[in-house]
């Protein structure tokens, strides 16, 4: 959703979310990298809302909560790995969210996971490249 509180939030930005953009460079499991609390708070009880109040099935719960783990490694490893559907320009992929981490992004593309219409309405989207090399996947 947008905006983001952890980004719009100078608090709770320079206490807790601050602590995942110490990483600058794309790194896969970056993604997982954050401050105690708001891991806890997002992951544990985001997560158990998540699945109570959508009325999800335990084994639907299990196939979101799986495809979620693998866009955020995927948004954070720095290399398109899915396929070109990712690259939608209504869907968050590796490159746009690496303009997030980059130094001058922070106030950009810091979309969750899918989606990045919020951006477009609020005016907090950043434009992209996609460069494909030789030998890629």
């Amino acid at each position: 959703m947008a905006p983001s509180p952890t980004h719009a939030n100078r608090f709770l930005y320079r206490n807790l979310h601050s602590w995942h953009h110490r990483l600058v460079v794309p790194y896969s499991f970056g993604a997982l990298y954050g401050h105690p609390l708001e891991s806890f708070i997002t992951d544990t009880i985001g997560g158990t809302a998540a699945f109570l109040v959508s009325g999800m099935s335990p084994r639907a719960s299990i196939f979101f909560f799986s495809l979620y783990s693998v866009k955020v490694i995927d948004n954070h490893c720095g290399l398109s790995l899915l396929p070109s559907w990712d690259r939608l320009s209504f869907w968050n992929n590796t490159a746009y969210h690496d303009v997030h981490h980059q130094l001058r992004g922070g106030k950009y593309n810091y979309s969750k996971l899918f989606f990045v219409v919020w951006h477009k309405i609020f005016g907090t989207y950043m434009p992209f490249l996609i460069e494909d090399r030789e030998g890629m996947l």
